[in-house]
């Protein structure tokens, strides 16, 4: 999986500096929030930086193509704008939303085993379905043209580069197998990006001691 993992020219065009570090942990053992995540959710907040320049330099990417980040913002801004009430989920997703408020990086979390083909970051075309909720009910979408998105083959799987994630692919209690996409933008250095990663390795290995973990740097060369 990670070897077919894509960042598509057209996206490198608009962000040379875009690097991803993607990693992919098979054999977790998932279940509710508990203290120890919820520990780690407390203890991001008391660390975060809101103004980190990294924060600055999302929403510079995303009025790039188009996007208005006061309305849709990039993850890692929503998630500092909660800092205070950050939401527990699960183990995992508490997990990778600590780290992402700890080290201001957008972080994104997908139910490996939902995916139908490789992960992919592109600009989208505006046909490709995003399936959501909206009012309580299902629904479809699609993205804007020339929108980054993440995407496999049955549609988008992450829409507006890391602001909103699909339902089908979400990582919920029963996930056996996750990808996470960590995602950065100059001036962020590459060394605490692979610092993030060996973080969350750390914490899914506390959920999950017998987790196997892979990862693959894309881009930042």
């Amino acid at each position: 999986m990670l070897d077919q993992i894509v960042v598509d020219t057209a996206v490198r065009t608009l962000r040379p500096d875009f690097a991803v570090l993607a990693m992919t942990a098979e054999g977790l053992r998932n279940g509710p929030g508990d203290d120890e995540s919820a520990t780690w959710l407390a203890a991001a907040a008391e660390r975060a930086v809101p103004d980190d320049p990294h924060v600055a330099a999302w929403r510079e990417a995303y009025r790039a193509f188009g996007a208005k980040p006061q309305r849709t913002r990039p993850s890692v801004d929503a998630l500092l704008r909660r800092v205070d009430a950050l939401p527990a989920i699960n183990k995992v997703v508490d997990a990778y939303n600590a780290v992402s408020v700890e080290y201001a990086l957008p972080i994104g979390g997908e139910d490996l085993d939902a995916y139908r083909g490789a992960a992919r970051l592109v600009r989208a075309r505006g046909d490709e379905p995003f399936d959501t909720v909206v009012r309580g009910e299902p629904a479809v979408e699609h993205p804007d043209e020339g929108e980054v998105v993440w995407r496999d083959d049955a549609g988008v799987t992450c829409r507006r580069w890391n602001w909103r994630q699909c339902v089908r692919t979400r990582i919920t209690e029963s996930t056996k197998n996750a990808l996470f996409l960590l995602e950065r933008l100059e001036p962020y250095p590459l060394d605490r990006l692979r610092e993030a990663g060996e973080e969350l390795a750390a914490r899914l290995r506390a959920v999950s001691p017998d987790v196997r973990i892979a990862t693959r740097l894309i881009g930042g060369e």
